[in-house]
């Protein structure tokens, strides 16, 4: 009789080794990062409850069939749902992304780390709310692992740390692998960061959380045509809420004991480099600590696509001398790097909001005419005044080769640009640079207090001014946001309508 044969998988891709490793053991964010992602929190908060004054962006909040229940659910900031971590992580990951206002990373990827929260905060609350309750969760039918073996529930240091995971992941990934460039959405990092951090917070072991990060590349990834003409529309806004319940999801399957897939991204022919990535390997091109949160790129001062932030900076400086001869204007040129012109650089007619604030052209004409750039200014009533498409008109781009390399430099990260205005009359005015951005590690002691004002009026339309002060208040010690339970600052966020 002979021997049964062995049931021989082979050995995971180094890739996701790394992953794993680092989401199941990495516990020693630098402080600078902890503090960093304490900010990171309250201005992606902020953002989700701006969101909430748009129709467009509610109708899709809520269960998926109307009327659910979810017991002892995950909170959805600013509203009084309580939802499976699937879709919580669905709405939480919409409401932060839908005004395009929250944090940045660019690379040769690019992306918004914060959209991960989308997964700690339902997942982190989800099981917060049941162990505070000494409840088991329905989905498991075995008591609930726990990082490090601890028991009771989460911590808001146990969100920070995951945070900074997050964004480590999503960030050194795009660091070399230019997913655009294949045509895909950059959405894909948040569906594997997601799985990584949700898996981890379930308490997941090495075995399982390889098995998540495997189904999360073999997924493949959304198509980028959401956001480019002719198809340009709201998705893109809740893409990233789309790719973080994905990540929940996936963890959720692993924690079953689901098999994974050992070589997702190396298998000849049908893995993920072969089939979605021209054959290219997938690197990770620095060693997994907490660099990113340390850089990461606050949109402080105005919802615009990041690599137009500078611009619009320099609009606005030179509104004063120009906003008076917009008629006497014959051409604006636009300095800017190369990922700006491939991605933002339009001409011809924008058709809605989410057209229009991925439009270079459109923001820096918005900042020159009226001195400032609000979500308002990509609607409808304001994209209807003839001074915005005159000034397009008008506009010349053209690449400085030193910004595109000081765009890739580890050192600089800059997204330069700069506005120069030239009138019928044969004067100009001053050509205003500007290289790093207010939310630029180079300028964290000039954009934080900036950001914290950012967060306080978004609270404060919201919620009222008593109301705001407090959910300040949970920010201002870092020590006491970080021993807070998970289920109460959640529970502090709830509004219910009426």
């Amino acid at each position: 009789m002979s021997a049964p044969i062995p049931n021989i998988r082979p050995p995971s891709d180094p890739l996701l080794s790394d992953l794993a490793d680092y989401a199941l053991n990495y516990s020693t964010p630098s402080e600078e990062a902890l503090d960093t992602a304490r900010w990171c929190l309250a201005d992606t908060l902020a953002c989700g409850i701006l969101a909430l004054g748009f129709p467009a962006c509610t109708k899709l909040l809520g269960p998926i069939a109307a009327g659910t229940i979810t017991a002892r659910g995950a909170r959805v900031p600013g509203t009084g749902y309580e939802l499976d971590p699937v879709q919580a992580a669905f709405n939480i990951g919409t409401i932060v992304r839908w005004l395009d206002f929250n944090d940045t990373w660019l690379a040769a990827e690019w992306g918004h780390p914060s959209d991960n929260l989308g997964a700690i905060l339902a997942v982190a609350d989800w099981i917060s709310r049941h162990e505070a309750d000494g409840v088991q969760p329905a989905a498991f039918s075995t008591p609930l692992p726990r990082p490090s073996g601890r028991q009771g529930p989460l911590t808001l240091h146990d969100v920070l740390v995951a945070m900074v995971k997050a964004h480590e992941i999503q960030g050194v990934l795009a660091l070399e692998n230019s997913f655009n460039r294949v045509g895909l959405d950059h959405v894909l990092l948040v569906r594997v960061a997601s799985t990584a951090v949700a898996a981890a917070l379930l308490g997941a072991n090495r075995p399982q959380m390889l098995a998540a990060l495997s189904h999360a590349w073999i997924d493949g990834s959304a198509l980028r045509t959401y956001r480019h003409a002719p198809n340009t529309g709201s998705r893109k806004s809740w893409a990233a809420g789309d790719a973080t319940s994905r990540g929940v999801r996936l963890a959720l399957i692993a924690m079953t004991g689901e098999m994974g897939c050992p070589s997702a991204l190396t298998a000849k022919t049908w893995g993920f480099e072969d089939v979605c990535f021209r054959g290219k390997p997938v690197t990770l091109p620095r060693r997994l600590g907490s660099y990113v949160m340390e850089h990461i790129l606050f949109k402080i001062s105005h919802p615009a696509e990041f690599h137009a932030q500078t611009a619009v900076e320099c609009a606005i400086k030179l509104h004063p001398a120009v906003r008076d001869r917009l008629g006497s204007i014959q051409r604006i040129e636009l300095t800017t790097h190369e990922s700006a012109i491939r991605i933002i650089d339009k001409t011809g007619p924008l058709y809605n909001p989410a057209d229009r604030d991925h439009c270079l052209q459109y923001m820096v004409a918005i900042g020159l005419i009226f001195g400032d750039l609000t979500a308002g200014h990509y609607e409808d009533a304001v994209a209807a005044d003839p001074r915005i498409d005159a000034l397009r008109a008008t506009m010349v781009v053209r690449e400085e080769r030193r910004y595109s390399q000081d765009y890739l430099d580890s050192q600089k990260r800059s997204i330069a640009n700069a506005v120069q205005v030239f009138f019928d009359d044969g004067t100009a005015s001053e050509k205003i640079a500007v290289e790093y951005p207010l939310g630029h590690r180079r300028r964290r002691t000039e954009g934080i207090p900036v950001l914290h004002q950012k967060a306080e009026a978004a609270f404060m339309a919201y919620y009222g001014p008593e109301k705001a002060g407090s959910l300040m208040a949970l920010f201002a010690s870092r020590a006491e946001l970080s021993a807070m339970r998970v289920d109460e600052f959640m529970g502090a966020f709830v509004r219910h309508s009426g």
